[in-house]
C-alpha cells in the first residue's frame, strides 16, 4: 500500500510540474511572436536611431534608422509592425501614423506599401 499512495503523490506533482513547463514553453512562444526568436525589447531597441523620426514627420529620417528599417523589411516585416504597435513605442511617445512613414521616407523599394500595420497602412 505504501507504494501505491507514494505514486498517488507523486501522480499530481508530476501532472502539476508538466502543466507548468508547457504553460512556460507557450509563454516564450508567444513571447517572441512576430518578432521570432528576438524579444520584441530588442527589436525596438535595434531601431533607436529612428525615434525621432518616428516622433516627428518632419525630421530627417537618419541613414543608420534606414538601414534598420530596411533590413527588418527584409527577414520580418511584422517584427516590424509589432513594434510600432508595442505598449514600448507608446511609452516612448512614438506616433504610429508618423512612424509608419519611415520606410517611405527612407525612399525603401521593397517596403509593404499598402499593407496594414494594425489600423495604419504602409504608404
Amino acid at each position: 500500500m505504501a507504494h501505491s499512495s507514494r505514486v498517488a503523490m507523486v501522480g499530481p506533482w508530476s501532472v502539476f510540474m508538466v502543466l507548468v513547463i508547457l504553460n512556460g514553453l507557450a509563454w516564450e512562444v508567444s513571447a517572441a511572436g512576430e518578432c521570432g526568436r528576438t524579444p520584441i525589447r530588442s527589436a525596438a531597441a535595434s531601431l533607436s536611431p529612428c525615434l525621432g523620426a518616428a516622433k516627428n514627420a518632419r525630421a530627417k529620417v537618419p541613414p543608420a534608422c534606414c538601414a534598420k528599417v530596411n533590413a527588418l523589411i527584409r527577414t520580418s516585416p511584422r517584427c516590424l509592425c509589432a513594434v510600432l504597435l508595442s505598449p514600448l513605442a507608446k511609452q516612448a511617445g512614438i506616433m504610429p501614423a508618423t512612424a509608419i512613414s519611415i520606410p517611405k521616407r527612407c525612399n525603401i523599394r521593397n517596403r509593404p506599401a499598402g499593407k496594414k500595420c494594425g489600423r495604419y497602412t504602409v504608404p
